[in-house]
């Protein structure tokens, strides 16, 4: 009976992801728990990124939130969603994320929730972000997917990538006429 249960509401998941055709139709929480409709950033370009505060890749707070500021003025928004599912390491609370992150990078971009981002706890805006980049499951902390200001992927990034690669591709969508 559980199981049945249990297949019944992921293939529920499943269908709402699929039907989900851009971005916009997601939901999300954010680092205070209240419930933030994506659609909120419409006809942004969106930088959505897999974070943890405890990974070798921690340092890219560093070029991220430069690159936030540098173009947050056009248009350009970097969501950032705490994930403890690669070693463990974005342990505590999204608060304390939040503080850890304030306090040694000093970001101003949006923090959410911590979500799972693989597996069948994934949330169901990662499942479409995998889905739509045709990438499978997110390898580890960092990973980062572009959004186009019409909410479709544009490009996917792996943890190595660099923000200056991110950076030349999301010129083009911030000021395409450049």
């Amino acid at each position: 009976m559980i199981r049945r249960l249990l297949f019944c509401l992921m293939a529920m998941v499943s269908v709402l992801t699929l039907s989900a055709q851009c971005i916009y139709d997601f939901k999300v929480k954010n680092d205070v728990g209240q419930e933030v409709s994506l659609a909120d950033y419409k006809g942004k370009v969106l930088l959505i990124v897999n974070t943890a505060t405890r990974c070798g890749f921690t340092p890219q707070y560093k070029d991220l939130e430069p690159l936030y500021q540098k173009y947050h003025g056009q248009g350009f928004e970097i969501l950032d969603f705490p994930c403890n599912q690669f070693g463990q390491q974005a342990p505590g609370t999204i608060q304390e994320i939040h503080q850890f992150c304030t306090a040694n990078f000093d970001i101003h971009f949006p923090q959410f929730n911590k979500i799972d981002v693989n597996g069948e706890n994934a949330h169901p805006l990662y499942m479409w972000l995998k889905e739509q980049a045709g990438g499978g499951d997110i390898k580890w902390n960092f990973t980062k997917f572009l959004i186009g200001r019409d909410g479709k992927v544009i490009k996917r990034y792996e943890s190595r990538d660099q923000v200056s690669t991110i950076e030349a591709d999301m010129q083009m969508e911030v000021n395409p006429d450049e």
